[in-house]
């Protein structure tokens, strides 16, 4: 009897130990953009007249549609239609049906996703810190603002 106990308690460690560590490696976003950015992408909010509101972590974003109630937490899998944009409008992504695991893809995406439940829509509006930062990647060039129009298909 003592041997299944102690067998009991070896595999439930083991079990929380993995939980544990699954847990630390999908956290929310809570880091926040420099505060040169933040101007730099209220400036561009501002001259544009976008209608949209101001996260605390120094992003931007306009809910168009709440979605259901079903929001995807920080290590949810989720199926994405999106479109990326520049400031001077030129599209330098776009798809439909994309799967993708939140942790890894981009902090605005991260931060911004969670915003609307599945069947939702939300439009991210990015300062470089929160995209690819100071990295030039495929047709982005380093340190930009990004906006992506993003449809929450499905929460996995």
């Amino acid at each position: 009897m003592k041997n299944i106990i102690l067998l009991a308690a070896i595999v439930g460690g083991i079990f929380i130990a993995g939980c544990s560590k699954k847990d630390t490696s999908c956290q929310a976003i809570t880091a926040t953009a420099p505060a040169t950015e933040v101007a730099a992408l209220e400036q561009f909010i501002s001259s544009n007249k976008v209608e949209a509101t101001k996260d605390s972590r120094g992003f931007y974003y306009r809910i168009e549609n709440q979605g259901s109630s079903k929001h995807p937490d920080a290590c949810s899998q989720v199926t994405v239609n999106y479109k990326g944009t520049l400031t001077t409008g030129a599209i330098f992504d776009q798809n439909n049906n994309m799967p993708f695991d939140l942790t890894g893809l981009i902090k605005g995406w991260q931060a911004g996703i969670p915003l609307i439940g599945e069947g939702g829509r939300v439009v991210l509006y990015l300062p470089p810190s929160f995209g690819y930062g100071s990295s030039q990647v495929a047709g982005i060039p380093a340190n930009s603002i990004l906006i992506f129009s993003i449809d929450l298909v499905k929460v996995n």
